[in-house]
């Protein structure tokens, strides 16, 4: 049989625009858009026009029912009624990177929230795969935060992702602020999500302040925004993290937080239909959850060391989101109320955290000196009790001798003032001195 080569036809059909079907909307359901006679696919962006005068609302599309397209707004549903047109792109959500974002705060979808026009950068779209594990190099070197109970007792390594789970009011900004001011990262990249809009500026300005935010970028979500919008703000922040990691460059990715992020997803979950499981989380939560947490890391060039807030329901430090994270990220810091209420920040409670690196990173004199460490407060912590009444009799315990004797500079060494920096070769040498008795 003759075989005709299609390749000339092919590339004239090619140069010929494709007709676009345009659909009508025809019901808004709480924030999902129904769309009938539209060919799209999952993460499109489509474009509904509600008044002729007015610019499109962009929409994403979610999922599908019926014949129906549904759709989730990327801003305000106001003026969307049956029979408005829908436009589709053909695009996904994509974002503009560069170092021209340094020093910018911007809103879930990339634009700066003070009004000036981002100038230059590159087009890059939101949602990436993470990288090939054959192609991530090991994390071997240290990457120091500047507060000493997270450099000494869970080291934390170029490329590592850690946790920092607390309740509410415990200080996680306060402490992402410090560390984005005092860390050896080349950049920071922090991503507030579902933040209350008072504190974005409480943020910048206290926390962060203009030495830190000069060379961050900070993506800023308010609880008001669609939950499309919070979502997009966690995709666009790890988006612009690995463009500085592909420049080569040390990235501190900070994310506050997991939690409401994960409560942005089960709201489009629930809006299409999902069925909720564990306290109404949908299954395309605990989907996302490592998709999202697993661009951070190490690749060909460079590293995206991430810190993820994980705001624990009620203390619950068991509860869906929390383990689900846990088991996802390389070690946990452990917020303690109990620590806060104490006066105690960063209230970072050392025998419940890990760092599942720090044996690889941290020398064999650092490890000796924080396991003494920890085997002293231990013993202290479950003494307590007895050492407050007056019922412990001195001798009856060596090692909680010993912590009686070491414990009042223990405290004060994993006690630091927001201001206060310590390097990571002087917080050795301190919590040498300490346990030496010097």
């Amino acid at each position: 049989m003759y075989n005709l080569d299609l390749t000339p036809y092919i590339d004239v059909v090619g140069k010929f625009s494709r007709v676009k079907l345009i659909g009508r909307v025809t019901q808004v359901i709480g924030l999902t858009i129904e769309v009938r006679g539209l060919h799209a696919f999952v993460g499109e962006v489509c474009l509904v026009y509600a008044k002729p005068d007015e610019p499109p609302v962009a929409a994403e599309v979610v999922g599908f029912r019926d014949s129906h397209v549904l759709m989730m707004p990327l801003g305000n549903l106001s003026g969307i009624g049956p029979g408005c047109q829908v436009l589709p792109t053909g695009k996904v959500f994509s974002v503009s990177v560069g170092p021209h974002l340094l020093g910018q705060v911007l809103d879930g979808l990339g634009k700066p929230l003070n009004g000036d026009a981002a100038n230059g950068g590159d087009c890059c779209p939101v949602d990436n795969d993470p990288p090939n594990p054959m192609e991530r190099q090991r994390i071997k070197e240290v990457l120091p935060t500047g507060i000493r109970a997270i450099d000494m007792f869970l080291t934390c390594g170029q490329g590592q992702r850690i946790g920092i789970f607390s309740g509410s009011g415990v200080g996680k900004s306060t402490m992402l602020g410090m560390i984005a001011r005092n860390s050896e990262a080349d950049v920071n990249v922090i991503g507030l999500v579902g933040e209350r809009g008072r504190e974005v500026k409480d943020f910048l300005e206290k926390d962060l302040g203009p030495e830190g935010l000069s060379r961050s970028v900070v993506v800023a979500v308010t609880s008001d925004r669609p939950p499309l919008m919070r979502i997009k703000g966690a995709l666009v922040a790890t988006t612009i993290a690995e463009y500085f990691r592909d420049q080569g460059k040390k990235v501190m990715l900070m994310m506050d937080s997991v939690t409401r992020l994960a409560m942005a997803q089960r709201e489009v979950g629930l809006a299409i239909g999902e069925p909720p499981t564990t306290k109404g989380y949908t299954p395309s939560v605990f989907a996302l959850l490592p998709r999202l947490l697993e661009r951070a890391g190490t690749a060909k060039t460079g590293s995206i060391t991430g810190l993820y807030t994980v705001l624990v329901d009620g203390d619950d430090f068991n509860e869906p989101v929390a383990d689900a994270v846990r088991g996802i990220l390389d070690g946990h810091i452990v917020l303690s109320r109990d620590l806060a209420a104490k006066n105690h920040f960063p209230a970072i409670d050392v025998l419940q955290s890990v760092s599942r690196l720090m044996p690889d990173l941290a020398n064999r004199e650092q490890q000796d000196l924080a396991g003494s460490f920890r085997d002293y407060l231990s013993a202290y912590k479950d003494a307590e009790d007895l050492i407050n009444i007056g019922a412990y009799v001195p001798g009856s315990n060596p090692r909680v001798d010993r912590a009686r004797e070491y414990i009042d500079g223990m405290k004060a060494f994993l006690r630091q003032g927001i201001d206060e920096n310590d390097t990571y070769m002087a917080s050795l040498e301190r919590l040498g001195n300490l346990l030496r008795g010097e």
